[in-house]
């Protein structure tokens, strides 16, 4: 089978002595070989051929971080069908919400047959049945039962898939982040996927030739977003090496459990979003810490969302006492549309920072850096370094021409990797891209790229254009405010008027709503101190009020919407009666579906 295939891909991977661990509730865990998950996954597969799955089909997988997930994406790809990784339900005062959006989804991406779990299938039982999938809901329990147990000789007890995937076929289904819209369903082929992954390896190798066996990673990046799956999962494949999987939630619940994986397992490569490097500097104490040495870990890639120095240099300073190197910190930048990354940063030198003079960049869209010294209302960028190789990156302005070094633009991407267009699409079959627009604006500096924002989410305000994030970076990190739930947003009092700046900000939890107004006027002049601004309004907001995406993103689009209908609501009950209720409305809408088609659960 071709290695340009993702079957492919796995054979060879199972000829190595190389495997994933999947952590549970402990720090420790076996490591369970390619070998082993490809004759697995294989069967599972099989199972799902004998539901009337057939290659090109749509499986939708709605399953946490675990074996299982390599059973169902990986079986699915083995007979031809197309993965397409849904995120489970996490928020669960936001269900209804929840089962909207995967509803949704769903019909997007036109899944054939939904596959989950026992246990998540007793809440999203309504969003499959509005989708209405022809093979309705199986869980994973089932198909592994029914996929038997391996032969006596190692084989796995399936016969020969049917038909071998090319690599110009679609891989997988990546649903986009949803940030400025809703969520789409991006195809993306194999030979994309591949070319992406030799791209972040060849980068990687450039600055690490260490020899392969010295090499391991560790992720708690959910696996049903790009970052996880490809970036984690399937380039520890394509390498191959080993690499320990925590689940999200546990990340969430217990921050040291990822240092602590880097450290046991001598992990060389390891990466998150900004906020999480944040959040590990803030809520791991020195005791969790003890026996940790970090000296293993040579790149901490940063990316998913804006990247920010403050994080990282609070993140350095907290774990260099225990081996971390700050030159291991390594910001990136990509976009489910162009299959996951666009451009490194070197990841074998420190990152770097560029201060800019504010007025400049927001009046005249033109980066001019400072000289060094204190000055408050300088704005502090990070480079995302230099495209991968076979990617091209272009700025270009309204007119679409290549704007000069420094001057702001949007940003577009060529190369292998880009996508093949979105499945909810009318027309499928749509030419390839040779660019993508992006939706980021940005600048060249030095050859470095240089993000300033989402087009979408910038704030006009008396002609001057301003990034959200700068604002809510100002604030984020008050005494009182939820760590990064803040949403800035240009809107106006009344038809006609001018936009005005609204701030947008969830208390923190535990803080009792009394307090509101001070810390209203607290981030009133925390704004005004740091950017010059003043802000129309702010609302204070209830933990869990403003709209995310599945990776935690703020979702500004849609909070945008919310605030001007006046939709801004917190989070429902999620109690035990809420969830017994959302039990038995899930069970009685995937019986229905039962009755209208041909669901197995």
């Amino acid at each position: 089978m071709s290695d340009a295939t993702l079957p492919g891909l796995f054979e060879r991977a199972a000829g190595s002595a190389k495997g994933v661990r999947f952590l549970g509730a402990d720090d420790d865990a076996p490591l369970r070989g390619y070998a082993e998950l490809l004759e697995r996954a294989r069967r599972t597969g099989a199972a799902l051929a004998a539901l009337g799955v057939v290659p090109g089909d749509r499986v939708a997988i709605v399953l946490p971080t675990g074996i299982g997930f390599y059973d169902a994406f990986f079986g699915a790809s083995s007979i031809g069908a197309v993965p397409a990784p849904l995120y489970p339900p996490v928020r669960l005062g936001r269900l209804r919400e929840y089962l909207d959006r995967t509803a949704g989804m769903l019909r997007g991406c036109r899944a054939r047959i939904v596959v989950t779990d026992r246990r998540i299938a007793r809440v999203i039982g309504r969003a499959v049945a509005a989708a209405g999938p022809p093979l309705g809901l199986v869980t994973l329990e089932r198909l592994v039962a029914d996929g038997g147990e391996p032969s006596g000789s190692g084989r796995p007890a399936v016969p020969e898939r049917s038909a071998e995937p090319h690599p110009d076929d679609v891989a997988l289904i990546q649903h986009s982040s949803g940030t400025t819209g809703r969520p789409r369903p991006v195809r993306l082929s194999h030979r994309a996927v591949l070319a992406n992954v030799d791209a972040i390896r060849a980068r990687l190798r450039e600055a690490h030739p260490e020899p392969r066996d010295e090499h391991a990673a560790v992720s708690w990046l959910p696996l049903y977003h790009d970052m996880g799956l490809i970036g984690c999962v399937i380039t520890a494949m394509a390498h191959p090496v080993d690499l320990t999987l925590i689940p999200p939630e546990r990340f969430i619940a217990r921050p040291a459990a990822w240092l602590r994986a880097v450290s046991r397992y001598r992990a060389t490569v390891s990466g998150a979003p900004d906020f999480a490097y944040s959040y590990a500097a803030e809520r791991v104490t020195d005791a969790e810490l003890e026996g940790v040495d970090l000296s293993s870990w040579l790149v901490a890639l940063n990316g998913a969302e804006p990247v920010t120095a403050g994080a990282m240099e609070r993140f350095a300073s907290r774990f260099a006492p225990f081996g971390f190197r700050r030159s291991a910190l390594t910001p990136v930048y990509g976009l489910a549309e162009a299959t996951l990354a666009v451009s490194f940063s070197d990841p074998s030198a420190p990152y770097r920072t560029i201060r800019l003079d504010r007025e400049a960049l927001v009046r005249d869209g033109v980066a001019r850096p400072l000289a060094t010294g204190p000055d408050p209302t300088a704005s502090t960028l990070v480079s995302v370094g230099t495209p991968l190789p076979g990617v091209t990156v272009r700025v270009v302005g309204p007119d679409g021409a290549d704007t000069a070094e420094g001057v702001v633009g949007r940003v577009l991407v060529g190369g292998d990797s880009l996508h093949e267009g979105y499945d909810d699409e009318l027309d499928c079959t749509g030419p390839i891209l040779e660019w993508l627009d992006t939706g980021d604006t940005g600048f060249v500096l030095d050859g470095e790229l240089f993000l300033y924002g989402r087009a979408r989410d910038v704030i006009v305000l008396r002609g001057s254009k301003y990034a959200p994030q700068d604002i809510e970076h100002a604030v984020s990190r008050l005494d009182g405010v939820r760590a990064g739930c803040v949403a800035a947003i240009g809107a106006a009092d009344a038809p006609g008027h001018e936009e005005q700046l609204v701030l947008l900000a969830e208390r923190a939890r535990g803080r009792a709503s009394t307090g509101d107004d001070a810390l209203a006027d607290s981030l009133r002049r925390a704004v005004v101190s740091t950017t010059g601004l003043e802000c129309g309004r702010v609302v204070i907001l209830e933990p869990g009020t403003l709209p995310r995406t599945s990776s935690g993103k703020i979702r500004r689009g849609e909070t945008h919407r919310r605030y001007l209908a006046e939709r801004l609501d917190g989070p429902g009950s999620a109690g035990p009666v809420t969830l017994l209720g959302e039990a038995v409305r899930s069970t009685l809408a995937l019986a229905r579906l039962r009755r209208g088609g041909t669901d197995s659960s």
